[in-house]
This record gives structure tokens, C-alpha cells and sequence, in this order.
């Protein structure tokens, strides 16, 4: 018994020992694993981050071109099965969908399934070349050997939705990506002259910051997108919306910036490196913006879902990415109509994986809020 007492007291003394010792990072990584929603929230993002990452590969046809099926058009999603009353199978297997209309139906398009007429599911099947690292591959991780497979059913235009859905999840994370790294970049740098120099500077950056602010976000788009010409491709359209996106995204963390400089400028660490004949660059570089670094990491991962709702929001209203391009937003715009409500509700699936995605983002982010708080646990 007294050995087992040594032993937690030592355990104990070493735990205390490596919690003094840690890094930052570490003891936001150790407060972070303790709460579940968060870590529920990040591996579900890292999820579907890969999932998009890899999309060409994960989905069977090419969203955009190959893969429409015009024989199948506001098509029901197949349902995979491995038993049914003709017995059971170890290969997945979808049924034979065939397609009529009549004028008991008010010539509308009825489908009827063949339950006699299997179609078996393959694996890392031959299909549309596509691009991952630079290199070229044309091998997709399922698909069939006669015919299609729609797992979220078809769009009006035969498009695969499980193809478009995936790639709408990378390119909204993309234009994401783009507009905050130049938020970050802007707010850092606009954030951190402000807030180490004051004075006039900082009432002039403050002055400009505000009028950034109250730049209303749809009539700047609205003139934006008359501005955009017709001719412009897609990846043009992509990078013009990120861009200003990513402009006029920075002064909140711009005004966060500035406030922790002015609160650290007169620090004895910064005016021992100004003494020591250090430019004003070096300081905020080197001192001033890695004693939060956290912050600005947990910054920019809550500043993600409002670029993917902004992005989604504009391409919803038809100001923002548009077809052929596949993005969130794109894809929502196939919802508005009664029609849809009514009888194509799979249109909504990737409405599902949109409010997942936003969730996912926002558990991560509270999170890391939190766990980057070095009082937090005394608030419990």
C-alpha cells in the first residue's frame, strides 16, 4: 500500500511537472482534447476536408462533364443492397432503373425498379482522368460496369449530386482558404502598425478600418458582379470572389491585433529589444505577434465558416460562383423551387453536408476559444 502511495505521488509530481514545463501549443492541445464536442467537430472536419481533397478519386464521374446521364434526369438515388428475395450477395448491388411516362401520369416521368436486373458495385474502376498532386490518375473508388450509379440521385441536367457534392465541399473550402489568408495577412500587418506606433497612425488606420466595416457586403457584390464581364472563365470568376472576400475580412482581426499591441507595446521585453537597436519590423514580428499566436489560430478557424457562409450566401443569390463551377453555394440555388420541395427532395442532401460542414467549423472553433484561455479552468 505504501509503494502504491509512492507510486501516485510520483505519477502525480510528474504530471504537474510536465503541465509547468509545456508549451503553449501543448497545453491548448491537452485542454482541447478534454472536451468532446470539439474533437467530435474536428474529426468530422478533417473528414470532410479529405473528402474533398480527394473527391476525383471518391466520386465516380467528373461533375461537370462525364458522367451525365441523360437517360436519368431528376433521378431518385440508387440504394445500395446486398440481400433481397432473389438472395444474398457480398458484392453491393443497385437495381435496374428504367423510366416511363404516360398520360395517366400527366406525362411526367415515373421510374420503376427492376428488382430482377442487378447491377454490381466495383471497385477502383477505370472512369475521367483527373489531376491529384500534379499527377494525372484515372481511377475512381467505385462505379459499374453497365450503366451509372447515383448514390444522391441525379439534377436536372443528369449530373451526378454525390460527384458535385464533394467537389462543391473543396471548392468552398478553397475560396475559404484564399479569403482568409489574405484577411490574415492584411489584418496582421494593418492590425500591427496601428497598434505598435498609435498616435495619428493609429487614428488614420482606425478611420479606414471603420469605413471597411460599414461597406455593406451584398450592394458591394451586387455592383461587383455587373462589373464581372461575361467572358471571364470560372477560374477567374473563383479567385475574384476569394480576393474580396479576403478584403474585406480583416478588420476584425485587425482591431483584436491592435488592441493586444497597444496593451504590449510598453512591455519591458519590447523596449528592451527596441534598446538594443531592433526595428520596428523585427518587434512586431519577432516579439509582439508570437505572444498570441493562439489567438490568431483560434481567429482565423472561427473566421472559416463565415467565408464558406459568405461565399455560399453570394453564389445563392446568383452573385457569386456560378456554374460550371460547383460550390455549395451553387448547388443551394437548385433548392428554391416548389417543384423540388415537392418531388426531388435528394436535391437537399448537399444542404445537409453545407450545415454539417458550418457546425463542424464552429465546434472547433468554441473549442479552441476555449482552450486557448489560460483562465478558463478557473472559470469553472
Amino acid at each position: 500500500m505504501a509503494k502504491q502511495n509512492i507510486y501516485d505521488a510520483a505519477v502525480d509530481q510528474s504530471a504537474k511537472d510536465a503541465y509547468f514545463t509545456a508549451s503553449q501549443g501543448q497545453l491548448i492541445w491537452t485542454r482541447f482534447k478534454k472536451q468532446k464536442a470539439a474533437m467530435a467537430g474536428a474529426w468530422v472536419l478533417v473528414i470532410l476536408i479529405l473528402s474533398g481533397l480527394f473527391a476525383p478519386f471518391l466520386t465516380p464521374y467528373d461533375p461537370t462533364i462525364s458522367g451525365r446521364d441523360k437517360d436519368y434526369l431528376n433521378g431518385a438515388p440508387n440504394v445500395v443492397h446486398f440481400c433481397d428475395d432473389n438472395g444474398c450477395s457480398f458484392r453491393p448491388f443497385i437495381y435496374e432503373v428504367e423510366r416511363t411516362r404516360s398520360a395517366q401520369t400527366n406525362f411526367r416521368w415515373v421510374t420503376e425498379i427492376n428488382t430482377d436486373k442487378r447491377k454490381y458495385v466495383q471497385f477502383f474502376v477505370e472512369g475521367s482522368s483527373y489531376q491529384l498532386a500534379f499527377m494525372t490518375f484515372d481511377t475512381h473508388l467505385f462505379g459499374v460496369e453497365d450503366g451509372f450509379i447515383h448514390l444522391f440521385g441525379t439534377d436536372s441536367t443528369g449530373k451526378d449530386i454525390f460527384s458535385r457534392t464533394f467537389h462543391a465541399i473543396n471548392t468552398s473550402l478553397a475560396v475559404g482558404t484564399i479569403g482568409v489568408f489574405i484577411a490574415f495577412v492584411l489584418a496582421l500587418i494593418i492590425g500591427g502598425i496601428s497598434g505598435y506606433y498609435g498616435g495619428w497612425v493609429d487614428s488614420v488606420i482606425q478611420m479606414v478600418t471603420d469605413a471597411v466595416r460599414t461597406i455593406p457586403a451584398i450592394p458591394l457584390f451586387m455592383a461587383l458582379a455587373a462589373f464581372i464581364p461575361d467572358t471571364w472563365s470560372a477560374e477567374e470568376r473563383f479567385f475574384f470572389i476569394s480576393i474580396i472576400l479576403g478584403f474585406i475580412g480583416w478588420p476584425t482581426l485587425a482591431r483584436r491585433v491592435r488592441t493586444h499591441l497597444l496593451t504590449e507595446r510598453n512591455q519591458e521585453y519590447v523596449l528592451a529589444a527596441q534598446l538594443s537597436g531592433a526595428s520596428s519590423g523585427h518587434v512586431i514580428r519577432k516579439h509582439l505577434l508570437p505572444s498570441f499566436t493562439s489567438y490568431i489560430i483560434v481567429d482565423l478557424v472561427i473566421s472559416f465558416p463565415y467565408m464558406v457562409l459568405s461565399e455560399t450566401a453570394l453564389s445563392f443569390i446568383g452573385l457569386g460562383l456560378k456554374d460550371p463551377v460547383n460550390s455549395l453555394g451553387v448547388m443551394l440555388q437548385n433548392v428554391t423551387s416548389a417543384d423540388v420541395l415537392l418531388n426531388y427532395q435528394w436535391y437537399f442532401i448537399p444542404v445537409i453536408f453545407f450545415i454539417v460542414l458550418v457546425m463542424a467549423f464552429v465546434f472547433v472553433g468554441d473549442g479552441l476559444r476555449d482552450a486557448a484561455d489560460p483562465y478558463g479552468d478557473t472559470k469553472k
